[in-house]
């Protein structure tokens, strides 16, 4: 018996089958900012085809189904044999593979790759966020391998390739690879230089036999991975490949996945080494050194995925209240709600056009740009991950109840926005890495300057920000302790500084007084009332 208490009202429609690169005005404007003429046409139409496909509602529920069918390992098949394999749901594969062959793994050697691969990312993160970490680490992978010309003639094109082979057979035999990363050691963490994997020299050059253990290894199904293990000259970058050159299995024993908070469909596992082989990549104890171009990569990665992350969860509030009524009118018009939204907006914006700006200076490769890069993306890496999971709780809030539910998918954002600030570094490592470029290379600091610089003049708060930056850099001994505070800064001086020259006005002077001129609580939506943020709020409105 069907009762007219059934009957279903002021439920707002799923946020499906819309272009999420076209709805997303901050990110169409960076793009469309930082890529060259020649390039932008192109761009434009790769990203707006990217876009509509994470809108479908057939990517969305691979997505779902990704998250909800974590991978499963198989240490032994039936027989005894060890296999060492984890097993992915298909939704997972046919992420992989859309990701893949979007160019995710293919910026270095295409124009305005990164910034175009950024914006991909960025996007990508929003369908669903664990198929990213192999996508990162096969892109990120490419200047580590680039310090040995050789091993980089070998597998550069394999990693940029555009095409998605899950089968576990040698390289050589694919059309296309994936890496994977394997530094963390437990009694280590982000330590490096206490791990204790040793490398032992075999008979051919530049190969070793590798004994230890990884407490963390990433994307363990790839084809190959980075290590870091104690050779006779010292700490050392090796290329471990999941399968050797005549068929037969590395040893690379799979002991457990890890049970994450949130990521839950990437499998991330620790794995012991014995006697596995290796080929070295650099020299002999320059393994830091050798590997810090694919850390830098991923960091900017981490930057870009929590951008995303938040866009999401801003679309999604937005979208929510654009469309439920409560109190008489829409939840967007109401002076406070919209308060709350624009907040988060302005939060998600600058994330956005910090991120793509990043990805630029990677395309033009200046000398400038590399001593930018070598401040800047700690320092994003720092405060833009660390914004993600406020971000992303206020916006479920937004939703009500209905955030709180699963199906709403904002719990698994909730869950997500946390790792991007510890992977790859967490917070403490970030302001540690800052302090060290500002001490060892002056030209970080003369190519920040110029930055936020070409800003000066636009707005006072702006201007009395980068003077108490000014103020705190004058003194670097003993700043460890402030370390946080600093890099914190640096980052939304940076964010300010870049909003001013490229957002609408309303939009940076909103965020100037907000973040830079104190205007504003600890909590989101606490924003002045007499700022535009009506149109703050409309601007991250997503259209179906």
């Amino acid at each position: 018996m069907a009762g007219i208490t059934h009957t279903v009202t002021n439920q707002v429609p799923p946020l499906v089958q819309y272009d999420v690169f076209g709805s997303d005005r901050a990110l169409v404007e960076a793009v469309e900012r930082h890529l060259t003429p020649e390039a932008r046409e192109d761009g434009l139409a790769e990203l707006s085809a990217l876009g509509h496909t994470c809108g479908s509602a057939q990517v969305q529920e691979w997505g779902a189904q990704a998250n909800e069918n974590p991978p499963r390992l198989r240490t032994h098949d039936r027989y005894g044999r060890r296999i060492d394999e984890v097993d992915f749901h298909p939704a997972w594969h046919r992420l992989l593979g859309k990701g893949v062959s979007a160019g995710l793994t293919a910026a270095w050697g295409r124009p305005g790759g990164h910034v175009r691969r950024a914006a991909a990312f960025l996007m990508w993160t929003q369908v669903e966020a664990g198929n990213c970490c192999p996508l990162s680490m096969t892109h990120a992978a490419v200047p580590a391998l680039r310090t040995d010309p050789e091993l980089a003639a070998e597998w550069e094109p394999r990693l940029t390739s555009m095409v998605y082979d899950r089968a576990l057979r040698p390289a050589a035999q694919k059309p296309g690879a994936l890496f994977g990363m394997g530094m963390t050691e437990k009694q280590g963490g982000s330590d490096v230089r206490a791990n204790t994997t040793a490398a032992r020299p075999l008979a051919e050059d530049g190969t070793y036999a590798l004994t230890g253990h990884k407490w963390f290894c990433s994307a363990p199904m790839s084809d190959a991975f980075l290590v870091l293990a104690q050779a006779p000259g010292g700490l050392t970058c090796f290329l471990v490949p999941r399968v050797l050159e005549d068929g037969t299995r590395n040893v690379f024993a799979l002991q457990r996945l890890k049970d994450k908070l949130g990521n839950r469909s990437n499998a991330s596992a620790e794995v012991e080494f014995d006697g596995t082989w290796a080929r070295r990549v650099g020299e002999e104890g320059s393994g830091v050194r050798t590997i810090i171009g694919m850390v830098a990569a991923t960091r900017l990665d981490c930057v870009l995925g929590s951008a995303g992350l938040m866009r999401q969860a801003v679309a999604q509030a937005v979208h929510h209240c654009a469309h439920r009524e409560a109190f008489g009118g829409k939840l967007l018009d109401k002076p406070l709600m919209r308060n709350v939204l624009a907040d988060l907006a302005l939060e998600s914006e600058a994330a956005t056009t910090l991120a793509l700006r990043l990805a630029a200076a990677y395309d033009d490769g200046g000398e400038q740009e590399r001593a930018l890069l070598r401040i800047a993306v700690p320092a994003a890496k720092y405060w833009v991950t660390k914004r993600c999971a406020p971000v992303a709780v206020e916006a479920s809030e937004c939703l009500g109840g209905n955030g709180y539910v699963e199906e709403s998918g904002m719990p698994r954002l909730v869950r997500e926005s946390p790792l991007n600030s510890v992977w790859e570094g967490a917070g403490n490592v970030q302001a540690l890495d800052v302090l060290r470029a500002l001490r060892r290379d002056p030209g970080t600091l003369d190519a920040y300057l110029r930055e936020v610089g070409q800003a000066r003049g636009a707005d006072h708060r702006l201007d009395a920000a980068i003077k108490d930056v000014l103020t705190d850099l004058a003194d670097l001994e003993g700043a460890e302790g402030r370390a946080r505070r600093l890099t914190e800064r640096l980052a939304l001086v940076l964010q300010g500084a870049l909003l001013v020259r490229y957002a609408p006005p309303e939009v940076a002077d909103a965020f100037c007084a907000g973040r830079l001129g104190g205007d504003a609580g600890a909590a989101f939506g606490t924003l002045p009332h007499t700022l535009d943020l009506a149109s703050v709020a409309e601007r991250a409105r997503p259209e179906l």
